[in-house]
């Protein structure tokens, strides 16, 4: 068969023990049909084959890009960023362009505001909000995306300035006048701030509820939003993306990526969760999940995850922990919020289990993680032992004992290097005061878990950090010494690239069709700009995506 494309001159990083080394690769009708030296490779070439010289650049199997927010980091693109913005007078700086730029908005939304955008200790409120934009509604999402902050108009415009009902784990925080803060903890708290957005909190609703728009969308906003969502996709191959595993879903996000596929338009892999949440009935589980599994199920999109939260985030102390946060945060005992009552996530964990679905869980704190490994303990225990490959999605402070109970269970660590305060992109050591000291040692421990022989794999969570790959693996490979308290988690550079590629393809149980560089597997291929090996780890931003090869079409070129 002659080849479509030829790539040549490069070296790549097959992960194919057999061939663990090469020069060229070539693919045909959406399959690597040989890989090996120039010499070998390049007389395979016929009129009409596209040859890429790499020139000298390292080429990866397709980067998959594990736990982002797809429909959410898609919008943000076009929101006004508040990162590395501190203090009023800079957020004014941000907003007030923003605000006299789009005069018909029912609200200013901004994103990646820091919970110490004010200072250290210092809680942004309402008032804060009303000196910069006083007349209109305001509001800005934190990083985490676990908390918004939003002005008076805001909150008096969705019926919370006087509080309201919120969901297990949520909370409108409430000032001595009786009145709300403007400080909202947790979809439940904040949903109803989402509406007003340009795409009416239909982005977020994958998060926030798990369920579809009501009412339904118009076809004018189902367009309007796969626009966005292919704006994203455009955005994601530019980085050398070939895969996404979406941690947040609902059917209506489903299909807007199955019409964007028979349309022609979806470049990438995606793989859609069903969103179980702790408020929901077991038999919401069991009524609707298979229905949106067996629905859609295609090479390029597919349902076969459960997502759920069991807690929140360490900033914010909603993080379950095993013992009360320290200082501040210690307010009447408080150590973080329960999601799900155990009995009920026990038997949720149990139920996806049986029915045949991977699990993934958003555990942070060291009960929250703690938790999520009993209760995959007990599925297993209930339906038996299965090749199921549950996932821990974040795991940023574990007990010291429970590290080796993640080999001992399959479990697999879902981890994002550059949220961690090691990781360059979020303020040193920010979490430190939000942990006891003997926390510290389990805290973002990805070697620890790495050498416990528990499976790992990376990600970004974007838009919590930006889906861009090279400062993610800077993060694992060049982590920020804290000092002496803190063990050394520095990755490999290959065991990182293997993290973000071929283990990436192994958890979403593709290991047979990707994630490697070897005759026989899907064309899902990243040809970088240069070598990494031959860059210092710190300098390793240095590199960027060059072409990127989706099912053997070429989805970006530089």
């Amino acid at each position: 068969m002659t080849p479509d494309i030829i790539i040549h001159t490069g070296k790549l990083v097959t992960f194919d023990d057999a061939t663990p080394h090469a020069q060229a690769l070539a693919i045909a009708d959406g399959l690597i049909v040989a890989v090996g030296m120039d010499a070998d490779v390049l007389p395979l070439a016929g009129p009409d084959t596209q040859i890429v010289n790499a020139r000298g650049g390292t080429v990866l199997p397709g980067i998959i890009d594990s736990h982002v927010h797809l429909f959410g980091g898609s919008v943000e693109l076009d929101m006004p960023s508040l990162y590395g913005v501190h203090g009023l007078d800079e957020m004014a700086a941000v907003i007030h362009p923003h605000a006299q730029a789009n005069p018909d908005d029912a609200l200013i939304f901004c994103v990646m505001a820091d919970y110490d955008i004010l200072g250290t200790g210092k809680t942004l409120t309402r008032h804060d909000l009303d000196q910069i934009l006083p007349d209109r509604p305001l509001a800005m999402f934190a990083p985490d995306h676990h908390t918004i902050w939003a002005n008076t108009a805001a909150l008096r415009a969705v019926g919370l300035l006087e509080g309201g009902e919120v969901d297990a784990g949520s909370e409108i925080v409430m000032g001595a006048d009786g009145l709300a803060t403007g400080e909202l903890l947790e979809p439940g708290a904040y949903s109803p701030v989402l509406a007003l957005t340009r795409h009416g909190g239909r982005e977020m609703l994958g998060l926030t509820t798990g369920k579809d728009p009501m009412p339904l969308a118009t076809a004018a906003q189902r367009e309007m939003d796969k626009d966005v969502i292919e704006r994203g996709l455009h955005h994601c191959a530019a980085q050398g993306i070939t895969g996404l595993h979406l941690m947040d879903g609902n059917t209506y996000q489903l299909e807007l990526l199955a019409e964007l596929e028979a349309e022609d338009r979806l470049i990438i892999r995606c793989t859609v969760p069903f969103h179980m949440k702790g408020t929901d009935p077991l038999e919401r589980l069991s009524a609707e999940a298979p229905a949106m599994r067996d629905n859609i199920q295609t090479e390029m999109v597919r349902c076969g995850h459960v997502k759920m939260f069991i807690d929140g985030v360490i900033e914010s102390g909603t993080a379950l922990m095993l013992a009360p946060y320290p200082g501040e945060m210690s307010k009447d005992g408080n150590a973080g919020d329960e999601v799900f009552t155990q009995e009920h996530f026990v038997a949720c964990c149990t139920e996806a289990d049986r029915l045949g679905f991977q699990i993934a869980v958003h555990a942070i704190g060291d009960a929250a993680v703690r938790r999520t490994i009993d209760a995959f303990e007990a599925a297993q225990k209930a339906n038996g032992k299965r090749d199921s490959r549950h996932r821990i999605e974040h795991l940023e402070v574990m007990h010291l004992d429970d590290i080796p109970r993640l080999a001992a269970l399959n479990i697999v660590a879902s981890i994002q290097p550059g949220h961690a305060p090691i990781g360059h992109i979020f303020p040193a050591g920010a979490v430190g005061e939000y942990l006891h000291p003997h926390q510290i040692g389990g805290a973002y421990a990805w070697q620890s878990i790495r050498a416990s022989g528990a499976k790992v794999v990376f990600s970004t969570d974007w838009p919590v950090i930006p889906v861009d790959v090279m400062p993610n693996i800077r993060a694992a490979i060049a982590p920020l010494n804290l000092g002496p308290e803190w063990t050394d988690q520095t990755q490999s550079l290959t065991d990182t690239l293997a993290s973000y590629t071929r283990d990436n393809a192994w958890v979403e149980f593709a290991e047979d069709k990707r994630g490697m560089l070897t005759a026989g597997m899907q064309a899902d291929v990243a040809v970088m700009d240069r070598d990494l090996f031959a860059l210092a780890p710190d300098q390793i931003t240095q590199a960027a995506a060059a072409l990127t090869i989706c099912n053997g079409r070429v989805t970006y070129r530089a």
